[in-house]
């Protein structure tokens, strides 16, 4: 999986964009660097779908982790547990 972590030497490319007149009219009177801000939005983004992903391919091994959780309780249970009940 490609990182998208900060990187200030990255190269930067132009693209052409479609965004709502009254989002970049706001934008432009709030003086925002629009290309930084839109690029935040597609890096927000893009961890989302990411995260979305990554959820749906695991999916199986985190129910079946839950139910042996469920079943047998978890593997290691700290000490202050005891003191609010949880073991």
């Amino acid at each position: 999986m490609a990182s998208i972590a900060h990187n200030r030497n990255a190269k930067r490319r132009p693209v052409n964009l479609t965004i709502r007149e009254d989002i970049l009219s706001d934008a432009r009177a709030l003086k925002l660097n629009t290309s930084k801000a839109a690029e935040a939005g597609i890096k927000a983004a893009i961890i989302e779908e990411r995260e979305k992903q990554w959820l749906a391919e695991n999916q199986k091994s985190i129910a079946a982790h839950n139910q042996r959780v469920e079943e047998s309780g978890p593997l290691l249970v700290p000490e202050w547990a005891d003191n609010i009940g949880l073991n």
